[in-house]
């Protein structure tokens, strides 16, 4: 089943900052994967999400700066978010392994990739085929965009 891509207004966001304090307050830590970071954080990836998401995570972490975020707590990686990673604007893809899931890591992650946009300059962030629409419609007023599936990805 291909999703419709969705469009997030960065320019309408009001950034909730207590997403990312109540995880910091939870001991997880969100922010910029370091050189280090990179053969763990394309090996835990592998491990737990779609084959794809690896080639996307690799772009996403050659960009300049960085266009990608991790959230960890002791070492131990539990997500990820990255931005033009597939193409310029788009946002994507975002990851949570299951036992993190539910727990606002998700959207503190996706928080700090769309304010990273917002800051870059950019009015607006596509969400290409977005599976998870109720997710994105609640952390940003997404809206889908009509006849967009499969868009880029064809």
């Amino acid at each position: 089943m291909a999703f419709n891509d969705m469009l997030i207004k960065l320019y309408n966001l009001e950034f909730d900052w207590s997403t990312i304090q109540a995880q910091a307050a939870k001991g997880v830590e969100i922010g910029k994967p370091i050189g280090p970071d990179r053969r763990r954080l394309l090996e835990w990836i592998a491990a737990h999400f779609p084959a794809s998401w690896q080639g996307e995570l690799e772009r996403a972490l050659c960009n300049t700066p960085i266009s990608c975020f991790i959230a960890q707590r002791d070492s131990s990686l539990l997500g990820f978010s990255c931005y033009d990673a597939t193409a310029l604007g788009y946002f994507g893809p975002i990851g949570v392994i299951e036992s993190a899931r539910n727990s606002g890591t998700g959207t503190a992650l996706a928080q700090a990739c769309l304010l990273d946009m917002r800051l870059k300059g950019y009015g607006y962030a596509i969400v290409g085929m977005a599976g998870a629409r109720e997710f994105y419609r609640k952390l940003a007023d997404a809206m889908e965009i009509p006849d967009s599936a499969p868009g880029i990805y064809r």
